[in-house]
């Protein structure tokens, strides 16, 4: 007998738990109640980790999607703008180091590609400033967009920065009374396995036994459905990506007129590196480093070095990283998202993207019923293996394209043995041919597009080889781009607002709804 797939049980909330609930329950609202449930069990004395502030653009159309107002997440979760990320220090660790990776294509993107050009002008400008104008609109503390500009559109591409802690309560109250998913407050006592080897309830201390088709595990690092109960194991990145161990810090602005960065500011240290995260209310800073490469002490001591004395005082969190992810992500009637499924370190913000595309194929490919849920786990379990190695390696990237030697964490990430293979080849393959259309980020599992790996590259300092005579086909397009980028930075520089003034008026008067 056929059996359809029509309870669907998250267990753990968070982020990852209430993002999941939310994007399933969106999708399949026209079944619900009668035909289709979302539960979604939650411990009531478990805390939430919350330390993950940064998105990327896919946000914007999950938040649409789920029928969420952009005015009210500014609102509730003290949300800003964040404009892409800039890296201080990564290259030669010279105070003037610097470089942006932002979230907007470089000028004609699909038309032509301006690297080759750039490099034989002699590089009188950076890169992104070369062919984008979003670096110098952070440089002047601007928003993407204005007043009048409608909800979740921009005038450029942007994510946000958020209250991790606001944000998972705003999506459970939405959840709840928007989409019709059942709040369970219960600690889960045990995992009862069918004789099948399935899931086929949880027990729980306050609401008993809870069963369902579908299982999603998002209880964190502890993975207690995925990695306790069905046995899958851990595949361990540290060898790869050193960074271990996170100190965070909460810090108050001087007074309620502070400028709010509208990017990401990662500044590299002796060993690891410093997030900075801008939002209306406080900063979210963090130092994130290897636990093999520096002690604990010395880690703070560089943290409040960076902060400076004024925050003294303030404590620091202290939150352990294992680098790596599940061996397997869906096992049986049982798939783990967020913490559950891994977790890299959060140089390039991949923690929520990572909920969202998982919450994406969840339901969208929801299984009909159990005897094609295999069949969708293998093809989850294919994409989400190819999106964690790629991740893996673009987090790499960065560490490779330094030319730091001034301590052993620098000078290991650079030993061959913590390269993979793949990412071998393509720097091997850049020094000749550098990444843009039509080559290996073509793919619909790719997560960063080539133009994130062009500003990375050529903001570290990485040459590709260029014949001249190659550059007459498309000279007159590159030119006109080039000349198009400033003209537009010129434009936006003296018509965008500033990053806390649009916030405000977002709080008082809400932005246009679409």
């Amino acid at each position: 007998m056929v059996k359809p797939v029509r309870r669907i049980v998250v267990v753990g909330g968070g982020t990852a738990g209430w993002l999941t609930a939310a994007t399933v329950a969106a999708r399949h609202q026209s079944r619900m109640p009668e035909h289709f449930s979302v539960t979604l069990v939650e411990s009531p004395n478990v805390p939430i980790i919350g330390v993950g502030e940064g998105t990327w653009p896919t946000l914007r159309s999950t938040l649409r999607k789920i029928g969420v107002s952009e005015t009210d997440f500014f609102r509730e979760c003290d949300a800003a703008f964040k404009q892409g990320a800039l890296f201080a220090r990564w290259t030669t660790g010279a105070p003037d180091d610097a470089y942006y990776h932002p979230l907007v294509l470089p000028q004609a993107f699909s038309q032509v590609n301006l690297v080759p050009h750039w490099l034989n002008a002699g590089e009188d400008s950076s890169f992104c400033d070369t062919v984008c104008a979003q670096g110098l609109c952070c440089d002047d503390g601007l928003a993407p967009k204005m007043i009048t500009t409608p909800e979740y559109e921009g005038v450029a591409n942007y994510a946000y920065h958020l209250d991790a802690g606001k944000f998972a309560p705003f999506l459970q109250r939405h959840a709840t009374t928007k989409l019709g998913v059942r709040h369970v407050l219960a600690d889960v006592r045990s995992v009862e396995l069918a004789e099948n080897g399935d899931i086929r309830a949880i027990m729980t201390e306050q609401a008993g036994e809870i069963e369902g088709d579908l299982f999603v595990d998002c209880t964190g690092f502890s993975s207690l459905l995925l990695g306790q109960a069905l046995g899958v194991g851990f595949k361990d990145c540290g060898d790869t990506l050193f960074c271990d161990t996170a100190l965070a810090v909460q810090v108050p602005y001087p007074d309620e007129d502070s400028p709010i960065a509208t990017h990401t500011i990662s500044t590299a240290q002796s060993s690891g590196w410093i997030w900075d995260i801008g939002l209306p209310t406080r900063r979210g800073v963090g130092h994130v480093f290897s636990s093999r490469h520096i002690s604990d002490d010395a880690a703070e001591g560089e943290l409040r070095a960076y902060l400076g004395s004024a925050a003294d005082h303030l404590p620091v969190r202290k939150i352990r990283i294992r680098s790596g992810h599940r061996e397997t992500f869906w096992k049986r009637n049982c798939v783990a998202v967020g913490l559950a499924a891994g977790f890299l370190e959060p140089l390039e913000a991949s923690a929520i993207v990572l909920v969202e595309l998982s919450a994406k194929i969840i339901a969208e490919q929801m299984p009909a019923n159990r005897e094609v849920m295999d069949i969708v786990a293998a093809r989850f379990n294919a994409t989400t293996t190819y999106r964690w190695g790629r991740i893996i390696d673009f987090l790499k990237l960065h560490y490779v394209l330094s030319k730091r030697r001034d301590s052993a964490f620098w000078r290991d990430n650079m030993l061959p043995e913590t390269i993979s293979d793949r990412l071998k080849d393509l720097l091997h393959l850049w020094r000749y041919q550098g990444p843009w259309l039509h080559d290996e980020f073509d793919r619909v599992e790719e997560v960063f597009p080539a133009a994130s790996y062009q500003y990375v590259l050529y903001g570290m300092g990485f040459r590709t080889e260029i014949e001249a005579d190659s550059l007459v086909a498309d000279a007159r397009t590159a030119e006109r781009a080039i000349r198009e980028n400033k003209v537009m930075a010129e434009r936006l520089r003296g018509t965008l607002p500033k990053h806390r003034d649009l916030i405000r008026k977002i709080v008082d008067r809400g932005m246009q709804a679409i």
